[in-house]
């Protein structure tokens, strides 16, 4: 029997292993957009008009609507999950619960291996990247290698580089401001979202209406569908291209990873979800619409100015350099770089934020370092799971794959997506009476139409020549994941025992 003595202190080593519900309506959405909105949108679009040229413009178009209807569709399929079980680990829990322990572990795994580090390393390089324009100095060059390795994908050098320690030290900064607190993260984050957002407006506004190019637009749109054959051969062509667009809006998941400190989740998260991925739809598709409003769809790779270069063949893809420098001359640069520099760091603070909430569900349930199930005693953050993502996240850094990591998972991504959808259809079946404040749009027909989109681009990835290699790498990473779960499992907690909420 506990004293009266004991049951205040019991009570406060209780409450001292609670999170802060910090995230408040605003900064959920925020985190929605400001992890969806990287340095994707301003290079992606290069490299899809490439491969969808015969098809002109209108492809491009297409490729970023179907996307975003993908996208929405998936996010609202999530509401469902998310308001039922509004817990640290969002998608980790949703498979747990929906599927298998196994089949959350396999996700949980693949996004600290990868998914979650490998893109927080690819966004604080492009962030250094772009620094490099403003401040020379921050060059690429390796000035002390660490030696090489082949991959799938080809060489990588291991090594130091300015650029790769910018990125480091901006890994290292966020990681110590989320430690400090959810709060001051989601007030970071709110900052960043609505001043990125502004400068992708800017860009949309200014490309549509002030600095529209007339003789630009009208042969664009003249001749929109391009000379292509619009057959059911287009669809693995289309399917191949999207990989760009789909993981621009990648990331939209990241909120349910924090479920348990936004305030009154079952209905914020879902909310978040459907406004977030909505509002990064109709800026990705206007933002496109602005490209096309400047550049010429076609252009060649010696083209000598931005106009002859197109959008095909932007120097570097970097299709909203090659925007901004049309509409305002070599001050383009400059611009363009500013606005990259304020998304990449929204993006990085979301994604930093989220990431090790997911570590810490694993580490409740005993799948992971048990100091990462712990919250820290001051300012309730897993401070040990944020400082192992940091620590991991700066070796990829290192690498310089970077890209090439989050081309290998690609495939491993979307069959996620996919399992994590079907969840809803097994809940509904095993659960038929729990709660469900929000409840899938259109279900079951539109969340059953976004699993067969997302096997179809699977499929396509699977037997693409060019794509095949990264996404059996990225089978790989899952399936190492296995002997991993098989050794945790010896220590994990019976169901329900220790799990946070």
């Amino acid at each position: 029997m506990t004293s009266t003595a004991e049951a205040p202190a019991a009570s406060s080593r209780a409450a001292d292993q609670q999170f802060i519900r910090g995230i408040g309506p605003l900064a959920a959405i925020s985190m929605v957009v400001g992890t969806m909105i990287g340095s994707g949108i301003f290079i992606v679009s290069a490299d899809m008009s490439r491969q969808l040229g015969q098809w002109g413009p209108g492809a491009l178009i297409l490729a970023w609507v179907v996307t975003g209807l993908m996208t929405v569709i998936g996010a609202l399929a999530y509401a469902e999950l998310a308001g039922m079980m509004p817990n640290a680990g969002g998608q980790y829990v949703f498979l747990r619960e929906g599927l298998s322990p196994g089949a959350g572990f396999l996700f949980g795994w693949t996004l600290f291996t990868v998914i979650q580090t490998g893109t927080i390393a690819a966004v604080a390089v492009a962030f250094a990247r772009f620094l490099g324009v403003l401040v020379p100095a921050v060059s690429p060059d390796v000035f002390l290698s660490l030696g090489s390795f082949t991959m799938p994908g080809g060489p990588i050098e291991l090594g130091l580089s300015n650029q790769r320690l910018v990125a480091i030290a901006m890994i290292v900064l966020l990681t110590a401001s989320n430690i400090r607190g959810v709060r001051l993260g989601a007030a970071i984050q709110t900052t960043f979202t609505v001043a990125k957002t502004g400068a992708l407006a800017a860009l949309i506004l200014l490309g549509l209406t002030v600095f529209r190019q007339p003789e630009v637009a009208a042969a664009n749109f003249g001749s929109f569908w391009g000379t292509g054959d619009w057959t059911l051969a287009i669809l693995p062509v289309m399917a191949a291209a999207m990989v760009g667009s789909l993981f621009s809006s990648d990331a939209w998941a990241n909120v349910t990873f924090a479920a348990a400190e936004v305030r009154d989740p079952s209905r914020n998260v879902p909310r978040a979800l459907a406004v977030g991925t909505i509002t990064v739809t109709v800026l990705y598709v206007l933002a496109n619409l602005s490209y096309l409003s400047v550049l010429p769809f076609a252009g060649t790779a010696d083209g000598a100015t931005v106009f002859e270069r197109g959008i095909q063949h932007a120097t570097q893809d970097r299709v909203g350099t090659a925007a901004f420098a049309a509409m305002l001359g070599s001050a383009g640069a400059v611009v363009m770089a500013v606005a990259i520099l304020i998304s990449t760091f929204g993006c990085n603070n979301g994604l930093i934020l989220a990431g090790p909430r997911v570590f810490y569900a694993m580490a409740r349930d005993r799948l992971f370092f048990e100091r990462a199930g712990r919250l820290h005693p001051a300012y309730r953050t897993p401070a040990f799971a944020l400082v192992v993502q940091a620590v991991w996240a700066s070796l990829l850094c290192l690498s310089g794959t970077y890209g090439e990591l989050l081309n290998y998972v690609i495939f491993a991504s979307l069959i996620f997506y996919f399992a994590t959808t079907l969840c809803v259809f097994t809940l509904r079946r095993r659960r038929p009476d729990a709660p469900r404040p929000v409840k899938a749009f259109g279900y079951p027909v539109l969340p059953a139409l976004y699993m067969i989109a997302v096997a179809f681009v699977a499929a396509v990835l699977l037997i693409d020549p060019v794509q095949r290699k990264f996404s059996a790498f990225g089978l790989v990473i899952v399936a190492l994941g296995v002997p991993v779960y098989l050794f945790w499992r010896k220590g994990a907690r019976p169901a329900g025992e220790g799990r946070a909420t």
